[in-house]
């Protein structure tokens, strides 16, 4: 649930420590990037630099402005190049636009479906053999010739309810689904998922504000209890314009088909979820003959997590579902099924083989070098709050080895390119600033002496504003928390607490980087203020910790998160400085419907508490959201009574402010006037605010986020009063 705008809001800074791909060149030894307005290649080791597309190169004929590039990506040859620019939001992210193929050799530059309505192209991209661009305009997929412009569609069916070649709401929000098609490696097919979202009931906003009537807008969007969109993957034939549909077991509207790619030209995988996910089908299908094989499967007795390993981003295709091994007779997999999460290779004839061995988690993987026997990944077997790199071998017959330097602690990134000689190196901690440097990976050491990560950290002037620590409830569970300390702390005094919570299985709030600590809406200093701040990581949440630390949630999202919150809260408050009289909590989004759940069930403990977008009734959220961590319900919703805030709105004692957008096409605005009602009913009284036509995050529309914070402070200051006593 919306773990993007999470970050956004609560660790805004960390985005600058998580670098983009880099676009690596065919040899591995160089990367592509955007710089000033032009593409540009550094060689690697020397860092030399040298301009591909000019200025003038991406100026159109008749203008006299150059594009403003939002993304590229090269041909198989690397003799073209799609630009994506003119970007437009689709629900969360910038995803249609226009593109124009730059061709190297003429030094042209030409649009791409230049008679579709503009900023309406999405996920443009190459045919393998470079003759063609596909891409999807209004819900249709369509092909271009590259040489001779002509535009061909090959969908002619969709629109808002029937969608081809990308997804509805949910599948984008909770599959990471965006891009739904593919082209098969001899070009002569493309791949595509169609999404009938026909019997998928809307969920109206009302634009109020932008005239004087007032306006619906739709939203295809299946609440908890709802059947999934009915999705079905067909395969084009591009000479013929001849679709065939793949027959896949099971009804289509009680299963998700969440990720697919082309194992060869008349190949294709296919990676199956039911309706509960918890049990995971990958198929293999003869596009021939439409043949079916079961390849792997897995089940859990909570839910299965859905991975992606993602290709280099500078090829014609960059999304990768599967990481292919030994010439495509084997796949990368990730799994929890042993308690811990691992790394196996799955051959295609069902055998596996675990890479990783071990009581630690994978957190992310990075890399593979098959010649070298070597496959790289992040983990922190000792410290869940933190990530370095490691390596194995390959054949799962060796040990985890720490490549990061011991003295760097916190939180590590890498890209290492195709030879698996270079890296781009990011680090941070909560008090380093994102630090970035190319090394050589197999000595660590910068490329450039000057951007030497070891050699600035060593003379930096570093002063810890964060503190962390474990905290051990009374039922015996332990936690991670950070706490920022009033300046002029004095051990003698005491001050009020603020919590800032999150604790549902989408994000950890207690992570060891640069950001930790701060609060985006307090107008002011917190420490300087005299506020002790601080979070705590409980159950659910999703550090390494094993299996059974994230999964003992199944079914009890707003319980036994929210238990262990507030056992943790009861043991801080015993520190002599902590004043049990002034003590708030906060959080957006699941942290919002946290901080209510506190409040309602444990007012003895959280007096204050400043709730946004939060989900007040469970069953008006997304159902794969939900059902995936609370379970399909039954007929009467038990469950996800037991577990939403407005069952115990009767409960509230201290004060609350519930803030909301109207236009939040995530946790829709129904649950502010539902949670109103509910505290109505039972006389408590509470302040609200409402943004009109405001999405999940809070921020459109000019001073918007001035006033948000604005009233955050305020709040704050007036019913938990900030300095010692």
């Amino acid at each position: 649930m919306i773990k993007k705008l999470f970050f956004s809001l609560v660790t805004l800074t960390l985005a600058l420590a998580a670098l983009a791909q880099p676009r690596w060149t065919a040899d591995g030894n160089g990367y592509y990037k955007m710089e000033d307005g032009e593409l540009v290649q550094y060689v690697l080791p020397s860092a030399s630099k040298s301009t591909l597309v000019s200025k003038s190169d991406l100026t159109p004929k008749g203008t006299s402005q150059p594009l403003s590039v939002n993304n590229f990506l090269f041909s198989a040859d690397q003799q073209q190049i799609l630009f994506y620019t003119n970007s437009r939001r689709v629900w969360r992210y910038e995803t249609r636009g226009d593109y124009w193929i730059y061709h190297r050799a003429l030094k042209s530059l030409t649009q791409i479906g230049k008679n579709r309505p503009e900023a309406t192209l999405m996920f443009a991209k190459f045919s393998p053999d470079g003759k063609k661009v596909a891409y999807v305009s209004e819900q249709n997929l369509y092909i271009e010739d590259v040489a001779t412009q002509k535009e061909i569609a090959l969908t002619t069916d969709g629109n808002r309810k029937l969608i081809n070649g990308t997804f509805d709401w949910v599948y984008e929000e909770e599959f990471s689904c965006r891009d739904g098609f593919d082209w098969s490696p001899d070009s002569q097919h493309l791949s595509f998922w169609q999404i009938d979202a026909s019997k998928i009931r809307d969920y109206y906003m009302i634009n109020t504000t932008d005239s004087v009537y007032s306006r619906i807008i739709p939203v295809e969007y299946p609440t908890v209890g709802e059947k999934p969109s009915p999705a079905r993957l067909g395969i084009i034939n591009i000479d013929t314009r001849k679709t065939h549909w793949l027959s896949i077991p099971g009804q289509a509207d009680d299963n998700y088909l969440v990720r697919t790619e082309w194992r060869s030209p008349t190949e294709i995988f296919v990676q199956q979820m039911n309706r509960a996910q918890n049990t995971n089908i990958i198929y293999s299908y003869q596009t021939t003959t439409s043949k079916a094989t079961v390849v792997y499967q897995e089940s859990d007795p909570a839910w299965i997590e859905v991975f992606s390993f993602n290709g280099n981003p500078s090829s014609y295709g960059y999304r990768h579902n599967f990481q292919w091994l030994n010439d495509k007779r084997e796949f990368l997999w990730q799994s929890e099924k042993d308690g811990w999460n691992h790394l196996y290779r799955i051959g295609i004839n069902g055998k596996e083989t675990l890479i990783t061995p071990g009581n630690y988690d994978v957190i992310e993987y990075i890399s593979l070098n098959e010649k070298t026997n070597t496959i790289y990944f992040l983990a922190s077997p000792e410290n869940a709050t933190q990530r370095y790199l490691y390596k194995t071998r390959l054949d799962g017959k060796g040990k985890a080895e720490r490549i990061t330097p011991l003295n760097q602690p916190g939180t590590h990134d890498y890209a290492i390119s195709p030879t698996g000689k270079w890296a781009q190196h990011s680090f941070s901690n909560h008090y380093t600033r994102p630090m970035e440097e190319w090394i050589d990976i197999s000595t660590h050491q910068a490329i450039r002496e000057s951007e030497s990560i070891a050699g600035r950290l060593a003379n930096a002037q570093l002063k810890p504003t964060v503190e962390f620590f474990k905290v051990k409830t009374e039922e015996g569970i332990e936690m991670d928390g950070w706490v920022v300390k009033p300046k002029n702390f004095d051990p003698s005094r005491k001050y009020p607490v603020v919590f800032m919570v999150y604790t549902e299985p989408a994000s950890q709030t207690v992570r060891d980087v640069f950001g930790a600590g701060r609060n985006r809406l307090y107008q002011g200093d917190m420490a300087g203020d005299g506020y002790l701040y601080v979070s705590l990581d409980s159950r659910g949440t999703p550090a390494p910790k094993g299996r059974e630390w994230r999964k003992s949630i199944y079914k009890k999202v707003g319980i036994l998160n929210v238990r262990d919150q507030a056992m943790g809260a009861k043991e801080i408050l015993k520190w002599p400085y902590a004043d049990a009289d002034r003590v708030a909590v906060w959080g957006w989004s699941g942290g919002g419907t946290t901080t209510l759940h506190l409040l309602f069930q444990y007012p003895e403990i959280y007096k204050t508490g400043i709730a946004v977008a939060a989900v007040g009734n469970r069953a008006t959220y997304d159902n794969i959201y939900e059902e995936r961590y609370m379970g399909v319900p039954d007929a009467d919703f038990t469950d996800y009574k037991k577990c939403s805030p407005i069952t115990y709105a009767k409960n509230l004692k201290g004060n609350l402010l519930y803030i909301h957008g109207t236009g939040d096409d995530n946790v829709h605005y129904n649950n502010a006037e539902m949670l109103v009602n509910e505290l109505i009913k039972h006389g408590k009284q509470f302040q609200m605010m409402a943004y009109p036509n405001r999405s999940h995050g809070i921020y459109e529309g000019e001073g918007t986020s001035a006033h948000l914070a604005g009233l955050f402070t305020s709040y704050l200051r007036k019913h938990c009063p900030p300095g010692p006593k």
